[in-house]
C-alpha cells in the first residue's frame, strides 16, 4: 500500500516531467524500483534538525587512496579508518568505487558492481557498518565503453533511447560548459550516424532523462546501493542533468523536479537517507538546490573554498565576510556541506560575482607559483575562463600573495578550523587531513591537472609517518583530529545552530554560534594575517557572569580583562561552557 502523500506527490512530479505518459503507472514503477520489497514508512519523514548533530563529519577519499600492493585497497581503507578515524569521524565518502574507464571513476561502466581492483560489496558493507557511508550517484553520464552504451550503438531496447542525441545544426550557443572539448561526439549506430551529448569528455556520454526509463534505472540502482549500506547519495554533476537545445542546459526546471522526486522517495524510506547535490556553480545557483526543503538535504558549500583561500592569501576577510553575511541560514532539514578542498581542486566559478576578477587572478597566480595548476572552461560564444585551481590544499598555503614564508602549517590549520566552526557539516579530503604535497610526478605520469591532488599513499609509509611526531603528516593529522574532537562536543556547533557574522575588521574572520537550546554560545574568531593581532573583549559582548574559555587553547577569557591576543593565523573558539 503506497501512502497517499507519496502517491500523490509522485504523480504530480511525473505529470510535470513526462506529460505524455501515464503518471499513475510511473508512480507505481518508481516505488517498485526504489523500495523493492522494503516496507515503506507510513508517513513522510518531517524535515527537522534530527538528521545530524554536532559530532557529524565526513572524510572524503578514493577507494584506493591507500595501497600497499598486497591487500585490497578497500580493506586498507577500512583498517585505516578503524584505527585512526574511529571515534572522531562519523562518515566516509568513498568516491566512485565502480568499474570505470576514465576520470578516476566518474566514467562508470557498471553501477551495480564494485571495481574488483578495489574489493567487493562485502568490503563496502564493512565500512558502512562502522561509518555513515556516502556514495556517488554518477547520474549525468556513463562510460562510452559501458554495456549500456554498447547496446545503444547496436539499437537494442531499451538502451536505444538511453542517451541524449542532438544535431550539430541545433542552437547550442547558450550551453554552459565546464570543459573545452567539443560538446557533441559523432558515433555510428544501427540506425546510422548520430551525435551524442558529452558534457565532460567524449568517454562520458550523457543520459537522456526525458526518457522515464532512465530515471527508473537510477532509482533501481539507488535501491541496490541502499541494500549494500549506502545512506548518503551524492548526486554528481546533477545541474547538467536535463538538456534542451536553445537553453543553457543547466539548472533546468526538470532537473530540480528529478531531485524532488528522489527526496520524496527518500523521505518515505525506513532508513535515514540523505541527498546531497554537487553543483560547482555560482553561489545563488547552488543554493537553489535546497528547493523549499524538498530537494537536497545538503548542498556543497562551493563558494567557501575559493573565498577562504583568497582571505588567507591576501590577509583580508572583506569578501569572505560579505558573502557570509548574505548567506541564509539553512532551513530545518537542510544544511551546508563545508569543505576546503576536494579531489577535483578548488572551483573558481563559485567565486564569480563575489571576488573581483583581478583579485582572483592574483590568487591564481600565487597558487600556480606554489606549484599549482589551473584548468579552463569554454565560454558561450567562444573564449575560455579559469574553471578550477588544481593543487593540494597544504601547498596552496605555502605563503601569501606576497610570497612564500614559514607559516604554511598555521595558515593551513586556520582554514580547517574555520570550516569546522561554520554552520553546516564539515568534510575533509584525505589529502588535506594528511597535509599531502602537490603530486607533480602524478601529473606528468597521468597527463591531467587533477592528478596533482590524487596521490596514492603507500600504507606502510603512511603509518610510519603518522607515528613520527616530527612529520608534517602526523602534526596536521593530530591537530585536525583534536579540533574535530572538540567540535563534536559543542552543541553550539550543531549544523543548524544559530550563526551571526561578526564585524571585527578585515584582519579577522569571526562568527557567533548559539546552540539550539540557547544554553551555549561560541565566538569563533580567526586571525587571517601573519602578524600578531588583538581584540578588545568588550567588542564581543561576552555575557557577564559566564565563564568564557577558549576551547582550543584552554585559556580563560575575561569580559573586562586585557585584550585578547591572536598569533598569526590563530583561531579561538571562545565558549561560555
Amino acid at each position: 500500500m503506497i501512502p497517499e502523500r507519496l502517491d500523490s506527490g509522485l504523480q504530480q512530479l511525473f505529470s510535470s516531467l513526462y506529460p505524455g505518459h501515464e503518471a499513475i503507472r510511473l508512480a507505481r514503477q518508481a516505488v517498485s524500483a526504489f523500495f523493492g520489497r522494503t516496507p515503506l514508512r507510513k508517513r513522510r519523514r518531517v524535515p527537522g534538525n534530527g538528521l545530524w548533530q554536532e559530532s557529524d563529519n565526513y572524510l572524503i577519499t578514493y577507494g584506493n587512496s591507500i595501497a600497499d600492493g598486497e591487500h585490497k585497497p578497500l580493506d586498507l581503507l577500512r583498517d585505516f579508518a578503524h584505527h585512526y578515524l574511529h571515534g572522531v569521524f562519523t562518515g566516509i565518502h568513498i568516491l566512485p568505487f565502480f568499474p570505470f574507464t576514465s576520470d578516476d571513476g566518474f566514467a562508470v561502466t557498471d553501477y551495480r558492481e564494485v571495481n574488483s581492483a578495489l574489493g567487493s560489496w562485502e568490503d563496502i558493507e564493512r565500512i558502512g557498518d562502522e561509518f555513515r557511508l556516502m556514495s556517488d550517484l554518477v547520474l549525468n553520464h556513463c562510460s562510452s565503453q559501458s554495456r549500456m552504451f554498447s547496446e545503444y550503438l547496436q539499437g537494442h531496447e531499451p538502451y536505444d533511447r538511453y542517451f541524449f542525441e542532438a544535431s550539430p545544426e541545433d542552437d547550442l550557443s547558450a550551453v554552459v560548459r565546464p570543459r573545452t572539448h567539443p560538446l557533441l561526439r559523432e558515433v555510428e549506430t544501427a540506425s546510422g550516424t548520430r551525435h551524442v551529448w558529452c558534457t565532460f569528455s567524449h568517454d562520458q556520454v550523457d543520459f537522456d532523462f526525458s526518457n522515464p526509463a532512465v530515471l527508473m534505472e537510477f532509482l533501481d540502482v539507488m535501491r541496490e546501493h541502499i541494500e549494500h549500506g549506502v545512506r548518503t547519495f551524492r548526486l554528481d554533476a546533477v545541474a547538467f542533468l536535463w538538456k534542451e537545445p536553445g537553453t543553457p542546459c543547466i539548472h533546468l526546471r526538470q532537473t530540480h523536479e528529478v531531485i524532488r522526486l528522489m527526496r520524496l522517495l527518500a523521505d518515505f524510506h525506513p532508513e535515514q537517507l540523505i541527498i546531497i547535490t554537487e553543483t560547482n556553480v555560482p553561489n545563488a545557483e547552488n543554493l537553489s538546490y535546497f528547493g523549499n526543503r524538498n530537494e537536497a538535504h545538503l548542498v556543497y558549500n562551493f563558494s567557501l573554498p575559493p573565498l577562504l583561500l583568497h582571505a588567507l592569501l591576501t590577509g583580508t576577510s572583506k569578501h569572505l565576510n560579505a558573502w557570509q553575511m548574505a548567506m541564509p541560514p539553512a532551513q530545518l532539514g537542510c544544511s551546508y556541506f563545508n569543505f576546503t578542498a576536494s579531489h577535483d581542486g578548488i572551483g573558481l566559478r563559485p567565486a564569480e560575482g563575489l571576488v573581483p576578477e583581478e583579485e582572483l587572478d592574483a590568487v591564481i597566480e600565487t597558487v600556480c607559483g606554489f606549484g599549482g595548476r589551473v584548468s579552463m572552461r569554454s565560454l558561450p560564444g567562444g573564449g575560455e575562463r579559469p574553471y578550477e585551481l588544481n593543487t593540494s590544499l597544504f601547498d596552496a598555503f605555502k605563503g601569501t600573495c606576497e610570497g612564500e614564508d614559514d607559516l604554511q602549517m598555521e595558515r593551513f590549520l586556520c582554514s580547517q578550523s574555520i570550516v569546522m566552526g561554520l554552520e553546516g557539516i564539515p568534510a575533509i579530503y584525505i589529502h588535506a587531513l594528511l597535509a599531502t604535497a602537490n603530486d607533480q610526478e602524478g601529473v606528468e605520469r597521468l597527463g591531467y591537472n587533477r592528478a596533482i591532488n590524487r596521490k596514492r599513499l603507500e600504507y606502510p609509509q603512511l603509518r610510519q609517518a603518522l607515528e613520527d611526531p616530527a612529520s608534517t603528516t602526523a602534526y596536521a593529522f593530530s591537530a585536525i583530529r583534536a579540533l574535530l574532537a572538540i567540535r563534536g562536543k559543542q552543541p553550539a556547533f550543531h549544523p543548524n545552530a544559530t550563526q551571526f557574522t561578526l564585524q571585527l575588521g578585515e584582519a579577522f574572520f569571526g562568527f557567533w554560534r548559539q546552540s539550539l537550546d540557547r544554553a551555549q554560545s561560541i565566538f569563533a574568531i580567526s586571525n587571517l594575517t601573519r602578524e600578531r593581532r588583538e581584540i578588545d573583549p568588550l567588542s564581543l559582548n561576552l555575557i557577564g557572569g559566564d565563564r568564557w574559555q577558549d576551547l582550543i587553547s584552554g585559556e580563560t577569557i575575561a569580559q573586562d580583562g586585557p585584550a585578547i591576543a591572536f598569533d598569526p593565523y590563530q583561531t579561538r573558539w571562545i565558549s561560555n561552557r
